[in-house]
């Protein structure tokens, strides 16, 4: 089992900064790859950026390539999504997820069916 609680998600400016943070727990924790998926009003849920178990590889989308950046605090089980020269484009819920490690390395990662937990979401609104 593992859990994932996301926060940090609040209303900012087009141009702006915003960090979200995932705190991850479970005992099979080190099975699973953690990344971010996003879902705007009336659009499906779709991949933002994944980092592998042991942080040796990460995958953005290109739509935030360059923008966001992936990291971990492993000391806090913290999963944390730096989202910079936003736009309204990225308005969204954003929740973190857990994939299977072998998906990460078989290229099996890219849709919402591939992850096994999910948190509950944090809302980003870009104002324009």
């Amino acid at each position: 089992q593992v859990q994932l609680v996301e926060s940090g998600g609040r209303l900012v400016q087009a141009g702006g900064s915003l960090r979200l943070s995932c705190i991850a727990s479970g005992n099979t924790l080190g099975d699973y790859a953690l990344g971010w998926f996003r879902q705007a009003p009336g659009k499906e849920r779709e991949f933002v950026a994944l980092m592998s178990v042991i942080g040796d590889r990460t995958t953005y989308a290109d739509s935030v390539k360059g923008r966001f950046t992936l990291s971990r605090d492993r000391a806090k089980n913290t999963l944390l999504l730096e989202m910079n020269n936003l736009t309204p484009k990225d308005s969204a819920v954003y929740y973190c997820a857990a994939c299977p490690a072998w998906k990460y390395y078989s290229g099996d990662y890219l849709l919402p069916n591939e992850y096994d937990y999910w948190g509950q979401g944090t809302q980003v609104t870009v104002s324009s």
